[in-house]
Parts: structure tokens; sequence; C-alpha cells
């Protein structure tokens, strides 16, 4: 059996082989670059200070390359956009190191020059002249937004202003979207995850735009939150016209793409705390869940692709509501997160959604547990998830800096050893 094959038996709730296995496939199920190089050390792939490239610089996320992919048996392929979240392209290539001194490649729009106080300021689309809309604190690993929040003026708020960041696809991009699905699909048997951005509603990683230059409208993230309640009305017709540029570009992708991809990233929405969901059952339904239908209901009248929801947290109450909006697919199954609990999770929705992680957890195991701590808990979440399908193998979100090799290398041996399903 194939991975193409594996993963679609997974993803229509059948058994195969074994449970297939992601890394890097999507910005929420890859591997911080510290971790990644390491990775490749220990597994022999790289000598020492071979550099790694940052494919994702938000999240400083590094690439899992075809040699990585295959000494682990990953069975996805990712297909991202070309340009990342600080609208830039990934390319012109270029040596950095990380405060933590590891040897990188980064695209030509990163800013590499620390400021004063040795942070690390990142510029929208690679311009200096602009305001930076991000910072990596000196000593840190990742970037965080910064917030260019101009004052509102209630009687000039105009939803187009949060729209700025939302566009249809341009002829470049749909052609390197058809470029690479065409590549990946006929230089290996992986199964490709694609996205193209803007089919998020309210992805509060967007919401301060840090592709753009000189953002308008709400662009604080503490306002933003606030106006989901007190300014609904604005919100919702910024979700309105967002929802209407992402069905055009899913027509578009479409064309481009075909039935090469198999599973499309539709939301990164977070709607989870770490003791419950920051907001009711009812105001998702309200709110979000009929935009992201609308989206659902033209991939499965239009396509054979699954539909993918991210959101991390104590998100048990709204599973039924992902479900009703058409959702196939649930990341990163926070298992650590309160009533998150893997058996039960299984027993009341295993049937309806694949789980897409909760293979181990990055919050405790996997950076401050023992390798055999480790090992046991990736057993035992594929003897929950594992039985009937609907499950693939991914720990909770990100690996992050700093997170032991030997645990990492323990994870993936353990995957490879109880990965099986057994006659």
């Amino acid at each position: 059996m194939d991975s193409r094959e594996r993963v679609a038996l997974a993803l229509d709730h059948q058994e195969p082989d074994r449970v297939p296995l992601d890394l890097g496939a999507t910005p929420t199920s890859g591997m911080q670059v510290g971790a990644v190089y390491l990775l490749r050390q220990a597994l022999g792939l790289d000598g020492p200070g071979t550099p790694v490239r940052v494919v994702e610089p938000y999240q400083m996320l590094g690439e899992i390359a075809p040699d990585l992919a295959g000494a682990l048996g990953v069975d996805t392929a990712g297909l991202p956009g070309h340009i990342n979240m600080f609208g830039f392209a990934n390319s012109g290539w270029k040596p950095w190191r990380t405060f933590a001194g590891t040897p990188v490649l980064v695209p030509a729009g990163f800013n590499t020059e620390p400021d004063a106080r040795g942070d690390i300021p990142m510029y929208p689309q690679g311009d200096r002249s602009a305001p930076p809309s991000a910072r990596m604190p000196a000593g840190g690993y990742y970037f965080d937004s910064v917030v260019r929040q101009e004052p509102v003026d209630e009687e000039k708020l105009d939803p187009a202003d949060n729209l700025e960041d939302f566009a249809p696809l341009a002829d470049e991009e749909l052609a390197h979207y058809e470029r690479e699905a065409r590549r990946l699909f006929d230089e290996s048997d992986r199964a490709i995850v694609g996205g193209i951005g803007g089919t998020a509603f309210g992805d509060i990683a967007l919401v301060p735009g840090p592709g753009v230059k000189y953002p308008k409208g709400i662009r604080d993230v503490e306002e933003w939150y606030v106006s989901t309640v007190t300014r609904r009305a604005y919100v919702r017709e910024v979700f309105e016209r967002q929802c209407e540029i992402a069905l055009g570009n899913l027509e578009m992708f479409r064309q481009a793409v075909g039935e090469r991809v198999a599973v499309i990233f539709l939301s990164g929405t977070d709607f989870g705390a770490q003791n419950g969901p920051f907001l009711s059952p009812e105001a998702y339904r309200e709110l979000y869940q009929p935009f992201q239908k609308r989206l659902n209901d033209w991939v499965h009248a239009h396509t054979g692709w699954k539909t993918f929801i991210h959101s991390c947290g104590s998100v048990a109450p709204l599973i039924e509501d992902f479900i009703a909006a058409g959702f196939d697919v649930l990341n990163p199954v926070q298992c650590s997160a309160a009533d998150m609990d893997p058996a039960e999770l299984k027993r009341r929705f295993g049937e309806r959604i694949v789980f897409w992680g909760g293979g181990a957890d990055t919050q405790r195991t996997l950076p401050f547990g023992k390798p055999e701590e480790v090992r046991a808990e990736v057993r035992e979440r594929i003897e929950v998830f594992g039985p009937g399908g609907g499950f693939v193998f991914n720990p909770v979100h990100n690996v992050q800096a700093d997170t032991p090799v030997e645990n990492v290398r323990a994870m993936y041996e353990a995957v490879r050893e109880f990965a099986a399903y057994r006659p």
C-alpha cells in the first residue's frame, strides 16, 4: 500500500496497513527549524553545520525535505503558497543563524538585522520603509505580531479595511500551485495537503495584518475579540465578503490542481483555551459556522478533497458543530486540554471526523518527558485513535524548539513499531 492509498483509507474511516504519518504538510503539523536541524543530524542526513530552510518564518518552521520524510516514513506532503504570512516570497535563500545558533536559510525578504534592543524586527512584504509587523525578541525562537491599530472611529469603520489581506489569487500564485501540485504528485506517492489562505474566518494570527504595510480597520487582537460581540454586524460583513473571495479562489485553485490534492486546510481559527472554548456553541453557530459551511459545501460539491479544521485547546463542546459545518478532519486534537480525553473523543466522534494529531503531547511529554514516556504515550494514542481508521498520526501541533532530539526520535520509532494494524 502506498502513502496516497493509506491516507485515503484513513480519511474514509477504514483501516489501511498502518496508521498514516504526517509531518510538515500543514502549518500546524510541522517542526521548529532548530528541532528539524537536530533531527537531521541525529539521523545522519546532514553533516554538522548544514543549514535548514525556514519555510514558514512566522512560526520558524523548518523544511521537511524528501530525504527526512522518507527516513521517517511520512505519508503526506504540503502544498503551500509561495508567499508567506509576512507577504514576501519564499525564495532567494540566504544564510542566517537563529539566536540558538542554528544555521538556517531564510528568504530574501527576511530581515536578519537586530535592532538596538537585539530584537529582530520583521517588515511586511520585506519593506523596511514600513513599520515592522512582527518582532522576534532577543534570545527568542518565534515572532510576535506588532499591533499597529489606528484609533477606531466608529463613524468611519469600513469592513473593506479588514479585507486588505484577502484578494483573488494572482496568476503567478496559481501557476505556482499548478506546477508544485504536478511535481509533488508525479515525484512521490504521498498524499498532498493544500491550502490557499483567506479561507479561515477570524484567524487571530492574521488580524494584525502581518503582511500588510499600513493596516486599517480593527487590527488589535483584544479589540477584534471584543468586536465579535459588540460589533457583530461589522464582523459578519467582513466574513461575508471574505467568503465570496474565498469561494472564487477555491474555484481557481481547483482548476489549477484538480484531484491531485487529497485534503485542503480551510480553517486555522482557534476556538479553544486550555480549560474550555472561549465562545459558546451558540456564538460559533451564529457567527462562524454559516461561512465555514458554505466553503465546506462548495468543496464537497465540486471536488473529492477532505476539509481540514485546526483549532487548539478544549473544543470538545464544539466538535459536533464542526461536523455540522461539514469538516472532515480535526487538528491538532489537544488531549492535554480540559475535556479532551482521547478515548472519549474517539467514542463520541471517531466515526464522523478524522483525528489528525493528538499522537504525543507537545506541552509536557515530548519536551519534558523521558524517551520511554514518549514511547508509552505514542503507543496509547495509536491504540485509542487508530481502530476503525479515521486517524492520521501527528503530535499535538508543531514540535517546538528545545524539544530533546532523543524524545523526537523515540516518538517516530514508536510510530514505526506500533502503527501497523493487526489482522
